[in-house]
């Protein structure tokens, strides 16, 4: 441990789910010296291109929206501070049920293995001692997120590494906060129908299986910051549309659940690195 940095890897699917999910963990963590390793999977190429064009409509290009978010995201992981980005750089597979989730060179056709076999290239270079990603859902279904999660646990036991493993989650009580804020600032919004709504009931988790509460509060404006700086995806982006003062209040605080551990800290924990200093 001497001769090398405490270190953080999160492997994400898309640019921009590094600012949503753990952009508060990646900037405190970066501000207490430990080295931050971002993967990136896929390439966005399925998100929105310049002017708002949507994906499957005239005029997207798919390798010019890649091209943006390579940017957008390199100016994400400047605002975070990150140590290191690492690009997968798969096509992006689109929501479920999208054509896209078809095409051969897509994240979502990828054998797991070959995702995994260069994943696991990277931890044995950077050897992280605590990892995050989505959990098996992906999260809420997303096939690249799904995607994330699998090539992420194959390639931890491709390798001889022990570090802490954690999936990003959030607790049912903040999922409900999350819907009356959105009502707030959509007052014309209408009622889910029931699927919808029972769908969305079974995002998250109930509040007391949350292993661990990390406050980044003192770095919403940097995680603010980092969504920001995706531009192209802002109507996506229904975070920046309170400013930064009510999305401190709301996403200062990043949750996540334990699934490995080789140091014995004891949860509920309020920190990833618990028991490795």
């Amino acid at each position: 441990m001497a001769d090398r940095p405490l270190t953080l890897m999160a492997v994400h699917a898309h640019p921009d789910d590094e600012a949503t999910g753990t952009g508060g963990i990646l900037a405190r963590y970066a501000a207490e010296g430990i080295r931050t390793v971002l993967v990136t999977c896929t390439d966005g190429g399925c998100g929105d291109g310049p002017g708002g064009v949507k994906p499957g409509d005239p005029g997207h290009d798919p390798a010019a929206v890649a091209l943006m978010r390579r940017q957008e995201l390199k100016a994400s992981c400047d605002v975070l501070k990150v140590s290191d980005l690492e690009m997968l750089e798969y096509a992006d597979s689109g929501m479920m049920g999208w054509p896209s989730n078809d095409a051969p060179e897509s994240f979502w056709q990828t054998p797991v293995e070959e995702g995994a076999t260069r994943l696991a290239e990277l931890m044995r270079h950077y050897r992280p001692d605590v990892v995050v990603t989505y959990d098996a859902n992906g999260f809420y279904g997303h096939p690249d997120h799904i995607q994330a999660h699998r090539i992420t646990m194959a390639a931890l036991e491709m390798t001889a590494l022990t570090p802490k493993v954690y999936w990003t989650t959030m607790p049912r009580s903040m999922m409900r906060r999350f819907g009356e804020v959105m009502r707030e600032f959509h007052e014309d919004m209408p009622e889910p129908d029931p699927a919808e709504a029972a769908a969305m009931a079974e995002i998250g988790l109930p509040d007391d299986e949350i292993t661990t509460w990390v406050d980044t509060t003192a770095f919403s404006g940097q995680k603010f910051d980092a969504l920001a700086a995706h531009a192209s995806q802002g109507e996506n982006i229904f975070f920046l549309k309170m400013g930064k003062k009510r999305f401190g209040e709301l996403m200062g605080m990043e949750t996540f659940v334990r699934v490995q551990d080789a140091t014995g800290a004891a949860v509920p924990e309020n920190d990833l690195f618990a028991g490795l200093r």
